[in-house]
């Protein structure tokens, strides 16, 4: 039996194409809206329909809601680099804030008031104090982290003025792939640090640019929360159940509560593929705090999310997995014939 129907804007990207699997087998109907500016055809769910188009298309947003009753909309199309963002805050703004409010008139427009957002850690800057608490004041220290940010400030000003009911979740870092190895991180540059790890054991790059090694943490370098993609699907499939039962707008932090260095993801990555990794040392990025690790008490106590895969070992694995049946790799496929 259907439950209804979602769309999902960027349902052809990294976290946007987990969410549609979760979507889909828990019996939803999804419809993709996605420009493929960063997204990937081959992460486009079989029994999705899938429409080629942007957000700066006002007919096409009001096409698609006249065609289709939509129960919720969920939105992961901005864009996403934090160093990219420094160097072109404009492309953000446009792209990020714009996009979203055509959004957000068009259901507006339509009488769809039930939203699901992807939002960011970003939106944190340097916090104040470890883990950090939906509560934390918000002073991002990039464009990204500032868009992020605005939206989340629409979203709440949406709901005072239209009886729109959103849900806000604010990411930590992402990581790993479905653990049938059909789908994962599949970025055009790649730009998160386990792919790239990966990629450098597996021979598709030389190495591992390590940026930064004078931060205020054990080893020098920067500690994140990792969050494993597929606990990150789970958690919008909570939230978009709590908001279609009469929940209020609400804000969760979706991470791990556990850091990891650099360094140590590093170490572990040459663990897992028993080889070592070819690292350069280099300046910091701009705009990189040096810890950033969540309290995520809130969507575990309300939503009652619960992490399957909270190892940064079931991570790691889950992503070289996917990099050997992605066709990418001849070495990670001859490394899982290894370890069959």
């Amino acid at each position: 039996m259907k439950n209804g129907k979602i769309l999902v804007v960027g349902g052809a990207g990294y976290i946007g194409s987990h969410v549609v699997m979760e979507l889909i087998k828990h019996g939803w109907d999804v419809v993709i809206l996605d420009n493929f500016s960063t997204g990937n055809i081959r992460l486009v769910h079989p029994d999705a329909c899938l429409v080629k188009g942007t957000l700066d298309d006002v007919n096409l947003l009001d096409q698609l809601f006249a065609e289709h009753k939509f129960s919720a909309v969920m939105h992961f199309a901005a864009f996403s680099q934090v160093a990219e963002s420094v160097r072109e805050p404009l492309r953000y703004y446009r792209n990020n804030i714009s996009g979203t409010i055509n959004l957000l008139e068009a259901m507006i427009r339509h009488s769809i008031l039930y939203f699901i957002f992807s939002s960011t850690a970003a939106v944190y800057g340097d916090p104040e104090c470890i883990p950090i608490l939906e509560t934390h004041p918000c002073r991002p220290s990039n464009p990204y982290g500032r868009t992020k940010l605005m939206i989340e400030h629409l979203l709440s000003d949406c709901d005072a003025a239209h009886g729109f009911r959103y849900m806000t979740l604010r990411y930590f870092n992402a990581a790993g792939a479905d653990e049938s190895g059909t789908i994962g991180e599949m970025h055009n540059p790649e730009t998160h640090l386990i792919p790239i790890v990966l990629e450098a054991a597996a021979g598709l790059r030389e190495h591992v640019y390590l940026y930064g090694t004078d931060y205020s943490t054990p080893d020098g370098t920067c500690i994140r929360d990792y969050i494993h993609v597929s606990d990150l699907a789970g958690a919008h499939l909570l939230a978009l159940k709590t908001l279609l039962n009469n929940g209020k707008s609400n804000i969760y932090n979706v991470g791990n509560e556990t850091g990891y260095s650099v360094k140590e993801v590093i170490e572990k990555a040459e663990e897992i593929v028993g080889k070592r990794i070819p690292v350069i040392e280099t300046n910091r990025r701009p705009g990189d705090p040096a810890t950033l690790i969540a309290s995520s008490e809130k969507i575990r106590m309300e939503l009652g999310w619960t992490p399957s895969y909270g190892s940064l070992d079931a991570m790691i694995l889950t992503a070289w997995n996917w990099l050997a049946q992605s066709n990418r790799s001849n070495n990670a496929k001859s490394y899982q014939k290894r370890q069959a």
